[in-house]
């Protein structure tokens, strides 16, 4: 009898914990994404051929999965026991934050809990894209991704050298990106060009975290 007692009450409080942290999480405003997929619908070759910058998008939203794919191929845990990512990072030091703009908002991506937390609430496309020299398919995307880094996580390791890691890492997580796109069936284009600081105001970036590139996706309008 005691020890169905204590089962009991040991089910009742991990029930309790669970109910907490999910209530924790969205007090915090966390969106959990569902689990990325393994296996896509073409093969790697395909998607290095279809790849093509597309600057003309339809108004259709992106759904959650087509979202926590493209952000898991930016810098998803590929490795859960040693925390390995999608894209290589010098001395494993990973600079890159990974934040997002659509309709209802501006998000960061949680890479440890593969969710979105967000830190805006008002559609600021049409801003970025005047924040990128006037560049309008960015406001007609659904979704921009916008590639970040927090410098001193490598230069104070690398030094002056640092610099150039992260802006080759910014290469390999933006080229994740475009393949995970075309793999699903989507379009987007590379943007460099923009003022930093009005990028970073519009985003309300936080100190020390500098845009380093936008990526609009979308479903691409013929």
């Amino acid at each position: 009898m005691n020890q169905f007692y204590y089962k009991t009450l040991i089910i009742i409080f991990f029930i309790l914990m669970s109910s907490y942290a999910t209530l924790s999480a969205e007090d915090k405003g966390l969106i959990f994404l569902p689990k990325a997929k393994m296996r896509g619908v073409i093969s790697l070759e395909e998607a290095i051929s279809k790849r093509r910058s597309v600057r003309t998008f339809k108004p259709k939203e992106l759904n959650v999965s087509q979202i926590s794919q493209l952000l898991w191929s930016a810098q998803g845990v590929t490795n859960e026991k040693r925390r390995f990512r999608a894209a290589p990072s010098a001395g494993a030091l990973f600079p890159i934050d990974i934040y997002i703009a659509k309709r209802d908002g501006i998000f960061h991506y949680e890479r440890a809990s593969h969710g979105l937390l967000a830190t805006g609430s008002r559609d600021v496309r049409a801003e970025l894209a005047v924040a990128a020299l006037g560049q309008s398919f960015i406001s007609e995307a659904p979704v921009s991704i916008i590639i970040a880094a927090v410098r001193n996580r490598v230069t104070s390791r690398y030094g002056e050298r640092g610099n150039r890691y992260i802006d080759i890492e910014v290469g390999h997580v933006a080229e994740n990106i475009h393949l995970q796109a075309v793999a699903l069936g989507l379009a987007s284009v590379p943007v460099g060009a923009f003022d930093d600081g009005a990028v970073t105001e519009v985003l309300a970036l936080p100190s020390g975290v500098e845009p380093l590139y936008i990526i609009p996706v979308g479903y691409e309008k013929l």
